[in-house]
């Protein structure tokens, strides 16, 4: 056997290897998933797993708090109107501190 054959096969089987150990670990994954999600028996005996009913509950709210994104910037648009405003006011009073102040010196 040449060395090319020789370097192809331990290719092989390390790549063989390779493939058994990710299958080995990937159902040690499962096994520990189905475990902490534990599995109750839905309608029919189909088992649900507790870690699906999460999944739709943090699906629900994400639907649910959808509509709060345009809200929200709306609420931005007024309160940016609001903060200018107080500026604008500040302003004036500044003015107004500097004309009395401006009085009680005479």
């Amino acid at each position: 056997m040449n060395t090319m054959t020789v370097l192809a096969m331990v290719s092989l089987v390390a790549a063989a290897a390779l493939f058994i150990a990710l299958a080995i670990f990937l159902h040690h994954i499962v096994g520990e998933l189905e475990r902490i999600g534990g599995v109750k028996k839905a309608g029919y005996g189909l088992p649900a797993s507790f870690l699906s009913k999460i999944r739709l509950g943090v699906r629900a709210i994400e639907v649910q708090t959808g509509h709060l994104a345009p809200q929200v910037i709306a609420l931005n648009g007024g309160l940016t109107a609001i903060r200018d405003g107080l500026g604008a006011i500040d302003g004036n009073l500044d003015g107004v501190i500097a004309a009395v102040s401006a009085q009680e010196v005479r």
